[in-house]
């Protein structure tokens, strides 16, 4: 086994600094220098529920970049002092129809996730990049395109790829008119690419306090979703509804806003909804939702971020501050992504 260090859970709200085992390189497993790690609600979610009495160590993390330190015999893709990302997702059973179709994430025997899964090989528990290093089979680890910021490029790998999903799949480009729910993590995000891409683009906000934010993301408007005249003023208009909200909220208002045979895509809140099947009736509507993306999506994610000049907005904090970047992230204290540098453990 290799050793190094990390950030294990010792309770819902800290972490304490430990050494952890990684695996032995097998012949398609690269060794990673994690070098950034963006910190992402999921690690809230994942605390909040982790019982370290009773349950598997817990090291969060899934959105890291990095540089190769180590290969296996059979890697050929990558070589030691490569700059790599590594997203949500280490494995999949690769013979499933969505695993042929490219859609690891929604491998039918459910895709080896970074953190908190389990090992298709020794069934160990995932730790993630809330470390020093990681080891992950090479057809998982992305090349990094030169020009992306490590630190900023981290979030891509779950917030960006997670956004560009449903904005390729439903076709957004030029023409397009494209409305965003919430602008956190994934939304400043949805923003930028669906500008990139060529769409007319709107932020929804509680108020109006984030529009110059949403000018400076490229933004063409700002709706108040708390202002009735605005929101009725837009019915019927939005060919994608990109909703990130996090918190459970009434799907009504923000289907209303979406076109005749449109789509609202519900990304930020994944838990049980109400929908009056009305909403959906008038105007042929469509409630959908994503999740990651495949090993296909995520490498061209990256390069269209990289061809576009296209990170996130990051506040990097050193890996010794993870309590604090994680109570600051309860609070949607941070503008939009945190990142943790993972120098200090060495």
């Amino acid at each position: 086994m290799r050793t190094t260090t990390g950030w294990q859970a010792v309770g819902p709200t800290a972490l304490r600094r430990t050494s952890l085992e990684r695996r032995d390189l097998r012949p398609d497993d690269i060794a990673v220098r994690v070098d950034y790690c963006g910190v992402c609600h999921t690690d809230l979610h994942a605390l909040h529920a982790h019982d370290p009495r009773t349950e598997a160590p817990l090291t969060p993390g899934h959105e890291f970049t990095g540089v190769v330190t180590g290969t296996g015999a059979e890697v050929t893709a990558f070589s030691a002092g490569d700059h790599v990302a590594v997203g949500n997702i280490v494995d999949s059973c690769g013979v499933c129809a969505m695993c042929e179709a490219g859609q690891e994430n929604f491998c039918h025997s459910f895709p080896t996730l970074t953190y908190g899964g389990t090992d298709r090989q020794d069934g160990s528990t995932t730790l993630g990049g809330y470390s020093r290093e990681y080891v992950v089979r090479d057809t998982f680890a992305y090349p990094l395109p030169s020009g992306l910021d490590p630190a900023a490029a981290a979030p891509l790998m779950c917030a960006g790829v997670t956004v560009w999903e449903p904005l390729r799949s439903l076709g957004v480009g030029p023409g397009t008119r494209v409305a965003v729910a919430g602008l956190g993590g994934l939304g400043h995000l949805a923003v930028k690419m669906a500008v990139a891409l060529g769409a007319t683009t709107t932020v929804i906000s509680r108020t109006q306090d984030k529009r110059d934010d949403a000018r400076k993301l490229g933004a063409h408007d700002l709706i108040a979703s708390t202002d009735t005249q605005q929101m009725a003023t837009a019915r019927d208009t939005f060919d994608v509804v990109i909703d990130t909200i996090s918190a459970p909220h009434d799907l009504a208002p923000y289907l209303k806003l979406v076109a005749m045979d449109g789509t609202l895509s519900l990304l930020g809140y994944l838990g049980p909804v109400t929908v009056e099947a009305m909403d959906l009736l008038i105007g042929r509507k469509k409630l959908s939702s994503a999740g990651s993306g495949g090993r296909v999506a995520t490498a061209e994610m990256l390069q269209f971020c990289a061809d576009n000049s296209i990170a996130a907005d990051v506040e990097v904090l050193p890996s010794s501050q993870v309590d604090t970047a994680l109570a600051r992230l309860r609070r949607n204290d941070v503008r939009y992504r945190f990142v943790l540098d993972m120098s200090d453990l060495d």
